[in-house]
């Protein structure tokens, strides 16, 4: 038995926020975490259990797995989930449905592999500069003829999300995929309006949030999660300082960015030299906008893509993350391993009942953070 794994939490992470047509019921949100368990690209009713067991066990939003776009390009494999189609919507419905029923919210979130997207299938992958996360040649560039289309793609996905009983969408713009693929200079070399500058690199995923807000409406809430980190460059920087930081989020927000949700490896660390303050914290205090902070939440190892099934990752105590929302670095935290271990982790906190976690076991080898 783990002694003291947590303090009593405070009563604030029980309470309700609203962000436009959503109200989320605590201050608890489900990571999104690839799961490739919906044939076809169809939801099941396995899918619908699986999100209602961790609104059943008290998490206020459920963040989807990734949601691939449309178009096959966007991404693989094809057991990713996608927003097309009318049995597709039947299954995600269902989904929606499930997690209605136990009181909690649910946002899709929408996904473009860029060129991260494995191409056995004999797919060319698409990307700003025809480059991958190590700098890499890989697949082709958009054209600027193209981008306009890609951005349908999401606004589409979007507007079927909401068709499907989704309460928001999160843009996923995270880990060195298609949008942040288009922030990063390594992954950025183009020299048409969409590269060079901040400010151009910002303007494609500012189109993408343009065209979800027409899609959806002016009160359905838009999550953009971004990270510093990419899968293959864990130091990696889309912003050196919290001025470029501000120069990238700014547009986002101007655009109709509603939620911000930086990806941090662990939620606890610095952002910048010279400050003790999160990433979360950093963009708060920069946009003041609702935040999620993530990573690592209740467990003693940062996440690393590829961890064996059945490897165990040591619970750990909860003090900093209170610590960090008492200071008002973050509105909503979302927990990722520690939910796939225990889908009543959420309730455990607040009933202060976590001592007995003994530790973390993958519910499948295929389940990752993204």
């Amino acid at each position: 038995m783990l002694v003291g794994l947590v303090n009593q939490p405070r009563p604030e992470l029980f309470s309700p926020i609203t962000v436009g047509s959503l109200t989320i019921p605590n201050r608890f949100a489900m990571a999104p975490m690839t799961r490739r368990a919906s044939p076809g690209g169809i939801p099941g009713p396995d899918v619908a259990a699986y999100y209602a067991r961790r609104a059943a066990g008290g998490v206020g939003l459920i963040i989807t797995e990734g949601v691939r776009l449309s178009d096959p390009v966007a991404g693989w494999p094809f057991s990713i989930p996608t927003l097309a189609g009318p049995e597709v919507l039947a299954g995600w419905r269902a989904v929606t449905d499930a997690v209605h029923a136990h009181g909690a919210t649910i946002a899709a979130q929408l996904w473009h592999q860029g060129a991260e997207r494995d191409d056995r299938d004999g797919l060319v992958p698409v990307s700003p500069s025809g480059l991958n996360s190590l700098g890499e040649a890989k697949g082709r560039a958009l054209g600027t003829d193209e981008l306009a289309g890609v951005a349908a793609g999401f606004a589409e996905a979007a507007r079927n999300a909401k068709a499907a009983g989704f309460d928001a969408v999160e843009l996923h713009g995270a880990h060195g995929y298609l949008l942040d693929e288009f922030l990063w200079e390594r992954t950025n070399q183009r020299t048409d309006g969409y590269g060079g500058s901040v400010a151009a690199r910002t303007r494609f995923p500012v189109e993408v949030i343009t065209a979800v807000r027409e899609a959806v409406g002016s009160e359905f809430p838009i999550i953009y999660r971004f990270s510093q980190w990419k899968a293959n460059a864990y130091d990696a920087h889309i912003a050196a300082d919290p001025a470029e930081l501000e120069a990238v989020l700014t547009p986002l927000v101007s655009a109709g960015a509603d939620i911000l949700h930086p990806s941090t490896r662990r939620h606890y660390l610095p952002a910048f030299s010279g400050s003790t303050r999160s990433l979360a914290g950093w963009v708060k205090q920069i946009t003041g906008v609702p935040v999620i902070g993530v990573g690592s939440v209740g467990l003693a190892t940062e996440f690393k893509p590829g961890r064996a099934d059945g490897d165990v990752i040591i619970p750990a105590p909860v003090d900093r993350l209170l610590e960090q929302f008492a200071a008002g670095e973050f509105d909503v935290v979302a927990i990722g391993r520690a939910l796939l271990a225990d889908p009543g982790w959420v309730n455990r906190l607040r009933d202060d009942t976590l001592d007995g976690f003994g530790g973390y076991h993958a519910e499948t080898a295929l389940a990752g953070l993204h």
